[in-house]
């Protein structure tokens, strides 16, 4: 169960781009499912129409859509930019910087707000795909293995947006460690079907459900839910028990909403920090395990752990961690070379790790040491608290002091309140001034929060 579907191409010449039996299930929603050999005949015949270039944004929502994309633009040796959001600055500024590109976006109305003047009108960069997508018969789907198949863009929530180009050979290897990874919560006798809501175009959507039905024995749902009731129904439209794959955000919401959601095989959390109280609250709660993932755009999925039970992360399948001053060297076999991140870790003697904060994350005032994660978290366990962050205000300019502030959602708290909460465990050279009750949290589609974000909604409360 752990390995990738046998791919029928050569190693470092060519692969496949998609495994397993034609007839297996690929893709499914309300409306139907699509096996394989379905897929297969559409990505040949979109690859037919697609416009010449060397790089396409892919924007399509429907996650059907977006795998059909990524594959015809592949076949077509295109490499696919995955932008850290839809808007269109942003979009924008990806196609600025790739020439000779353009962006493929789910077929749309003439009304459509964001993209309907492009598409309709006299911009030649955005492209739809057919509302009913065309299919054509043909050879097996295969591409160079060194094909530089995407780059994916950091989320740019603590600086800009960083590049990160993947091969085709990378994240075949990187599926096969997220198969291992996930093994217990896969069906050993079925096709197993994904419920993300992840966007595709997000590393850790790119991962758990994309590269996971394309190579292994894995069916994705089509939509990503986002409330309570969307993913209890995406749920109960699979064909049997699903994995449900997404963030601590969309986990506290489900916890804390009346749905009650179908039998799972389990749940993944990435993208954010899980809380041992969250993770437990939602075993208990659905009746499976929740796993925790751990990783980033530059490396992929590195780590997992049963957070409701233990605090120490286990590597993937030949992944090393090395500490070092700046941060953590990660030596892994997707990767061409060693990639440091800012986490620091405790090493423990048998590989595992334990994450002590970013470097970027630690403060240290007056002789004392703290790190933002751990003040965020204790401003999460505060009663009342529904949300909440801790984070760095830039220098002042005529002090050089860079201030900790604090924004929270806590209805029918004072400011006082939690503060008052936050000093019986913080020091108070660590307490966050100011502290602002807000009624939500400038969170991304992925559940982070930019350090912009963050600063312009405490600058229009009148405290920035």
């Amino acid at each position: 169960m752990s390995a990738v579907f046998e791919s029928t191409g050569q190693p470092d010449r060519h692969a496949a781009l998609v495994a397993g039996a034609p007839t297996r299930l690929f893709a499914f929603d309300h409306t139907g499912t699509v096996d394989l050999a379905g897929f297969t005949r559409e990505v040949r015949a979109v690859a037919g129409l697609l416009p010449a270039g060397a790089f396409a944004v892919n924007l399509c929502e429907d996650r059907h859509r977006f795998m059909v994309a990524l594959c015809a633009a592949a076949l077509r040796g295109q490499t696919t930019l995955l932008p850290p959001s839809r808007a269109p600055a942003v979009v924008g500024e990806v196609l600025a910087r790739h020439r000779d590109s353009y962006a493929l976006v789910d077929a749309l109305d003439r009304d459509d707000e964001t993209y309907g003047a492009e598409v309709t009108g006299s911009s030649p960069l955005y492209w739809p795909l057919p509302a009913t997508l065309p299919q054509c018969d043909g050879p097996a789907l295969e591409i160079p293995d060194d094909l530089l198949i995407a780059i994916g863009y950091t989320s740019g929530s603590t600086g800009q947006p960083k590049a990160n180009p993947k091969t085709w050979a990378s994240f075949r290897t990187s599926t096969a460690q997220n198969l291992a990874a996930l093994e217990q919560l896969l069906d050993r006798d079925r096709i197993t079907p994904v419920i993300a809501t992840v966007p595709p175009q997000h590393m850790y959507g790119m991962e758990m459900s994309v590269l996971l039905p394309l190579l292994g024995p894995v069916a994705v749902h089509g939509a990503r839910p986002f409330f309570p009731d969307d993913i209890d129904r995406a749920l109960r439209d699979a064909p049997s028990t699903p994995l449900l794959v997404t963030t601590p955000v969309h986990l506290r919401a489900l916890v804390e909403s009346d749905a009650r959601l179908p039998p799972l095989r389990g749940i993944v959390s990435a993208t954010a920090p899980l809380s041992r109280e969250l993770a437990l609250a939602a075993e208990q709660r659905f009746g499976c395990e929740v796993r925790e993932v751990f990783g980033s755009t530059e490396t992929c999925v590195i780590a997992r752990r049963r957070t409701a039970r233990e605090d120490a992360w286990t590597p993937l399948p030949g992944v090393q961690l090395a500490s070092q001053p700046d941060g953590t060297a990660v030596h892994a076999p997707h990767l061409p070379q060693p990639v440091v991140l800012a986490d620091l870790v405790e090493l423990h003697a048998d590989g595992r790790f334990v994450l002590c904060g970013r470097n970027a994350d630690l403060l240290e005032i007056a002789g004392k040491r703290a790190s933002l994660g751990d003040l965020t978290r204790r401003l999460l366990a505060v009663p009342g608290v529904r949300d909440g962050v801790v984070f760095q205000l830039a220098p002042r300019a005529h002090t050089g002091v860079a201030r900790i502030a604090a924004l929270a959602v806590a209805p029918g708290l004072r400011p006082a309140d939690v503060l008052a909460a936050l000093r019986e465990h913080v020091d108070p050279v660590f307490l966050p001034r100011p502290l602002r009750l807000v009624a939500s949290l400038p969170r991304n589609e992925t559940g982070k929060l930019p350090h912009d974000s963050l600063a312009q909604l405490l600058r229009n409360t009148g405290l920035g």
